[in-house]
């Protein structure tokens, strides 16, 4: 019954690294752009409510969405467009400089000591479910996790702004040319990373640590562009489906692996060696990604 438990609990944290891996692979999908400071957006966004948290729940979860997406639409005028037209690996460097920013700009803030981050203390209560014992967050970030990816997959394949989405993501400057607005289709998909992002910093503190700390996030940002690579980056599903299954692994060698022992051979350190080793099994066999068509190589998917 542990162990099922705990394959329960890998799935609700699969599903949150998943709407990671959506917003980090919308981006990517029309911008090819990899944003490495997506992380300190939820890490914004849970500052946000370990503030507010005096506040009634709903007003401090829609104060933390609006500041993430301020954040994010301010990310996008002041560096993403401008640096349209610059090289990948200018506007990578770019992403690097605006993490840090942020990170700083916290740091000064609200100092390095964490703040407790709990909006609704009702998700950590245990609820029974066929004789399993787990928390409400866990139920929570399963049937979010569906129906947010979902509403996605209806928005991308049943609306005109999906459409120009994945025409974008397969070729943007033939989109344009058929009369695509570029503007109007990035700015889009960069609002729906950023609210795809408040929704994890809602949801993430409860289903992992409610200490927010300056570089809250960022590694599970790393962690979730590891699974985005290993499914695919181009591909929105791909990318998705590596996001859940490099988080289902983190969740199940958590709970499987030992977790015994003094300070520093303790399980966090077995299971950081466990994942990064098996990614790199993975890319020794498969270097182009689990998910990617036979015969394509990584530099020509991005």
């Amino acid at each position: 019954m542990t162990e099922l438990q705990t394959i329960v609990d890998a799935v609700a944290l699969g599903s949150v690294y998943a709407l990671i891996a959506v917003g980090i692979g919308l981006v990517f999908g029309v911008l090819r752009l990899v944003n490495f400071a997506y992380g300190q957006l939820i890490m914004a966004g849970a500052y946000t409510l370990a503030f507010t948290g005096h506040l009634n729940p709903a007003l401090s979860i829609l104060i933390c969405f609006a500041v993430v997406l301020g954040l994010t639409l301010t990310m996008e005028l002041v560096a993403f467009r401008r640096l349209r037209n610059a090289s990948p690996a200018t506007m990578l460097v770019a992403t690097f400089a605006i993490s840090f920013l942020l990170q700083s700009i916290a740091i000064v803030k609200f100092g390095t000591i964490g703040k407790i981050a709990v909006v609704l203390p009702e998700l950590n209560q245990p609820v029974s479910v066929g004789g399993l014992t787990i928390r409400w967050v866990t139920v929570v970030a399963i049937v979010l996790g569906v129906v947010t990816l979902s509403a996605l997959a209806l928005l991308l394949n049943r609306t005109t702004i999906g459409l120009q989405m994945r025409a974008a993501a397969v070729d943007f400057r033939t989109a344009r040319l058929l009369g695509v607005q570029a503007n109007k289709v990035i700015l889009f998909a960069v609002l729906l990373s950023g609210i795809l992002a408040a929704t994890v910093s809602v949801i993430l503190p409860s289903a992992q640590t409610p200490l927010v700390s300056p570089d809250y996030g960022l590694r599970e940002t790393i962690i979730v562009l590891v699974g985005v690579v290993l499914g695919g980056i181009d591909r929105l599903w791909t990318a998705t489906v590596g996001g859940f299954v490099i988080g289902f692994a983190t969740g199940a060698l958590g709970g499987f692996l030992p977790s015994q022992g003094d300070w520093p051979f303790t399980s966090s350190v077995y299971l950081d060696s466990a994942i990064f080793s098996l990614v790199i099994l993975v890319l020794l066999v498969r270097p182009s990604g689990l998910l990617a068509p036979s015969g394509r190589s990584a530099a020509e998917r991005v």
